[in-house]
């Protein structure tokens, strides 16, 4: 796929919406767009990919993607997509950062209604201002910074292969030949927050992918390193917000 500029393109819209149900797992390429880029799912889960970080893609959270923003992604099948190109200098952009974004019931009528082929355009106008009005970055988001350093990318390569890995940070620093102090630092330093948190996001990432395949919740939670479907219930909505089942469902 192509790499863009902010605004190397000029196009026509001021918005564009795009819609396609994934009949197999598909990746796309690292690219960046000409202009402004709103990402959410009907169902479904997709990962996104900016630098060191990677995002997760839920009916709930979508992420706002700034125009010339480089960025990989991939869904599984059977997930919806939607995203929304907002044309750069036409619309605002809600961020100069990649930014989650609260997929609320207002925001989600007024992104159908953008689809409509036959709105006429005073009304898209009518809508398209109120989409940027109530486009809010959300206090939630289910994101997992990449550590960098070659002390820590063992740990984190590990626990993305396989997130019911249950080592712990006293166990790893063993293994790495350093102190728990010094993991734990370092840890802190490169993603922003301790390694159990950091693990427990990793697998939350995992699950949504294993459930919006239709896993049963008993069945992620083993694959993900929890001992009960219970523990794995509570950590899941400490990160998303949302119980398994609910997600699963959705």
């Amino acid at each position: 796929m192509p790499v863009f500029a902010a605004g190397e393109v000029d196009v026509d819209f001021v918005t564009m919406s795009y819609r396609e149900v994934l009949l197999e797992d598909t990746a796309w390429n690292e690219h960046s767009h000409p202009w402004h880029e709103l990402l959410w799912n009907e169902r479904g889960a997709t990962t996104v990919v900016t630098g060191s970080q990677v995002w997760s893609v839920t009916p709930a959270v979508g992420l706002w993607l700034p125009a010339g923003r480089l960025h990989s992604a991939s869904a599984v099948a059977g997930t919806s997509t939607r995203a929304e190109f907002m044309r750069f200098g036409a619309v605002p952009s809600l961020s100069d950062e990649p930014v989650p974004v609260e997929i609320g019931p207002l925001l989600r009528l007024l992104l159908e209604r953008l689809g409509e082929p036959a709105l006429t355009p005073e009304s898209r106008a009518v809508t398209e201002a109120m989409v940027v009005d109530v486009l809010q970055p959300s206090p939630r988001d289910l994101l997992v910074r990449l550590p960098t350093s070659a002390l820590l990318r063992p740990m984190a390569d590990a626990v993305r292969a396989d997130p019911g890995d249950r080592r712990t940070l006293t166990e790893w620093a063993a293994r790495l030949g350093v102190s728990p102090r010094t993991v734990s630092r370092a840890f802190q330093a490169e993603t922003g927050t301790s390694f159990a948190r950091w693990v427990a996001a990793v697998r939350a990432q995992h699950a949504v992918g294993l459930l919006a395949r239709g896993w049963e919740v008993e069945v992620v939670a083993e694959e993900v390193g929890y001992h009960s479907a219970s523990a794995f219930g509570v950590a899941f909505r400490r990160t998303t917000g949302r119980t398994p089942g609910t997600f699963r469902r959705s």
